[in-house]
């Protein structure tokens, strides 16, 4: 239980704040529209909003849904595990977003609680524990306004409100600057791929030939069938921190099925149901008996596997599969196509390997910073925990 200093005050959230209840104005959404909705799906568990296209225009109707600065936006219902539900959004500029059905406008009053401070409350575990009883609903899970409303919650000063989400915010901006980063390089990274495994750029020293080939003529593919009832399903993590649908044999036994599927370091898994997803696999772990089942297909090189994963991944390469493929529901490549497939690459086996190098490492680069994000949002987690319950106090 919370231990809170002596002088912060107990509230219920309808004490410091108003509130309006969201409509339905989806007859209004158009292309052209002038303001931004806020509805179900562009609330994002951090209290982030996810911008989703939809636009709405202001009429008579939709400007009395209008959110203005310093506004509380919260989402009243959920699918699922209902972890949205009860979030808000921090509205930061007048006349830009309307709100939506399902969605609640919450107008802090300023003489008693800091609009931002109330924010990261609200979105805080804290304030959670208190909405968990007030959820109701299964599938589907909501929360009604009167109840979130006599939810109890304690404040300080303003001024040490005001003190503490600016600490809080300074943490926000900081991960937010963090995810801009990690996009910016995932679209060089990206770019870098096409360029360097398509052979329209090329790295400094090399200038040898590169060839037109089937995939067959690059790798053996084994192709996947059901697997007998002695393999269990595991979860293995690949090197980039994907899980790997993997399969092991209990019994240990070495049979010529098994062996045939069994995977080496350097194999690769490619997904033949549904590629478009690009759920591909580069198998570097050793120290698990793991063979692949149906919906992939092993491919084992003497050339530079990296390159080849790589290579995998390419736009061009994926929409040659996809022409290949049949079925709608679950497109899938039979694996005869796929070793047809014309694939165009550096003979030198050290121009492969010198390419996969520099994409690895912005891989790399990139893994580097969400980590370094998550361990951000972590120490956040923390500071609120300590801010909002008082038991570490900000100089104000």
């Amino acid at each position: 239980m919370v231990t809170y200093p002596v002088n912060w005050y107990e509230n219920r959230l309808g004490d410091v704040c108003k509130y309006v209840n969201g409509t339905a104005l989806e007859e209004y959404f158009s292309n052209y529209g002038n303001r931004r909705v806020i509805s179900l799906g562009n609330y994002s568990e951090e209290g982030k909003y996810i911008d989703d296209g939809n636009r709405i225009n202001l009429n008579q109707k939709t400007q009395s849904f209008l959110l203005f600065k310093d506004d509380l936006s919260m989402v009243l219902n959920d699918k699922g595990n209902g972890r949205l539900v009860g979030k808000v959004l921090f509205i930061d500029e007048n006349d830009k977003y309307i709100f939506n059905q399902r969605s609640l406008r919450i107008v802090p009053e300023k003489n008693k609680v800091a609009p931002l401070f109330l924010y990261h409350l609200i979105n805080s575990g804290i304030f959670r524990d208190g909405l968990k009883p007030h959820i109701q609903g299964n599938t589907q899970v909501y929360i009604n306004p009167p109840a979130v409303m006599s939810i109890p919650i304690y404040l300080p000063s303003l001024q040490e409100q005001q003190t503490i989400a600016s600490v809080l915010s300074d943490f926000d901006e900081h991960i937010d600057n963090l995810s801009e980063l990690i996009e910016k390089k995932k679209a060089i990274r990206d770019g870098a791929l096409e360029d360097l495994v398509s052979g329209r750029i090329r790295l400094d020293g090399f200038n040898g030939e590169w060839i037109n080939v089937k995939l067959s003529d690059f790798a053996q593919i084994n192709p996947s069938s059901v697997l007998p009832e002695v393999f269990k399903y595991v979860d293995l993590e690949s090197v980039k921190g994907i899980t790997l649908m993997g399969w092991r044999d209990e019994r240990k036994e070495t049979a010529p099925s098994r062996a045939k599927r069994l995977a080496q370091f350097d194999d690769i898994f490619f997904q033949t149901v549904r590629p478009y997803q690009r759920n591909n696999y580069l198998f570097e772990l050793s120290d698990e008996d793991v063979v692949f089942s149906t919906g992939y297909a092993q491919l084992r090189t003497k050339n530079d596997a990296r390159f080849l994963f790589l290579l995998l991944r390419q736009d061009d390469f994926v929409n040659e599969v996809l022409d290949n493929c049949t079925g709608t529901s679950y497109p899938a490549i039979n694996p005869s196509k796929l070793s047809d497939i014309k694939i165009y690459v550096p003979i030198d086996k050290n121009e492969q390997q010198a390419i996969a190098e520099v994409l690895t490492a912005m891989d790399e680069e990139i893994e580097s910073l969400k980590i370094e994000k998550e361990k951000m949002i972590q120490i956040k987690e923390g500071a609120m925990d300590d801010l909002l319950t008082g038991r570490v106090r900000l100089k104000v």
